[in-house]
């Protein structure tokens, strides 16, 4: 069964004035419970505004959004307990801080959810071990953390309240790339843990391409494309026409394809090349490149 479906979501801003716009444009999509969904298109695609209806944040302009099952605008719904099934990471979280304690920040959630002491510390603590927060950080203003620090804290906020889909939009915006490294780290550790599904929206296909087992295109307020890694990257061509970066793997193999080699054009990871590699030559009678 799905955990996210969406029928006919249209979401027009400014409905009415000179200003109108639609951002979200008649988006018919079925998301599986477990998936780790990647989310890509450039700015003004959608996909932020798309995102923001999974847990009620926008009302739709016409369709409808279901959450296992349930249509979220139904009028015996509580969207209180939408928020806590659908949890929802913004971009640059650290700035959401306020706690006096980072304890008391992670445990924030897990308390307006009305658990008992126990059960939020019990999450606060596994939560700070997943993310990389130590025991004694716990007891620090977050203020006095690094960055990337403060980042993990806002996201084990959320990840604490244990949500069914935990949606992050852009959580490695603006850090250096040991720092992108740690928190995709921690995101995919997070989901081989507690199998929710996860939506990671990025501008990075490097990033999507790594640890998504489906990804979703979004061009236009529209859903271009919504399939798994090799299905997405065997349309490399299409998704650069609309202004989007496939991995740079992907474009060599496309640019091998090109001229003239048989090869697949699907590759988006560097293990996938040198096994897809390895494949040609051994079916060409060379041998893989452990014995070139």
């Amino acid at each position: 069964m799905s955990i996210i479906k969406t029928e006919k979501l249209t979401y027009t801003y400014s409905q009415g004035t000179p200003f109108e716009k639609t951002a979200v444009n008649n988006v018919d999509l079925e998301i599986e419970e477990g998936e780790l969904v990647g989310v890509i298109g450039h700015t003004g695609s959608g996909k932020s505004t798309l995102i923001q209806h999974f847990n009620g944040l926008i009302k739709p302009t016409s369709g409808r959004v279901l959450i296992d099952g349930t249509d979220i605008w139904s009028k015996d719904v509580k969207l209180r307990d939408i928020r806590f099934k659908v949890g929802l990471v913004f971009q640059y979280p650290e700035y959401q801080i306020f706690e006096d304690t980072v304890y008391k920040d992670i445990a924030f959630g897990p308390k307006n959810m009305g658990l008992d002491e126990k059960e939020i510390d019990r999450r606060v603590r596994e939560t700070a071990e997943l993310v990389g927060i130590s025991p004694e950080l716990l007891k620090k203003s977050p203020f006095e953390l690094s960055g990337g620090q403060k980042r993990r804290v806002a996201i084990a906020g959320v990840m604490a309240m244990r949500p069914k889909v935990l949606i992050l939009d852009e959580p490695t915006a603006g850090l250096d790339p040991r720092g992108r490294e740690t928190i995709l780290g921690q995101i995919k550790r997070y989901h081989d843990e507690t199998r929710s599904t996860v939506m990671l929206v990025s501008h990075s296909m490097e990033d999507v391409a790594r640890f998504a087992s489906r990804i979703l295109v979004m061009n236009k307020g529209e859903v271009l494309c919504y399939d798994t890694p090799p299905a997405v990257f065997a349309r490399a061509e299409e998704i650069a026409s609309v202004g989007l970066s496939v991995p740079q793997i992907t474009k060599i193999f496309g640019f091998l394809r090109k001229r003239g080699i048989d090869i697949r054009g699907d590759v988006y990871t560097v293990e996938f090349a040198l096994k897809t590699i390895n494949e040609y030559l051994e079916a060409h009678g060379r041998g893989g490149l452990e014995n070139a």
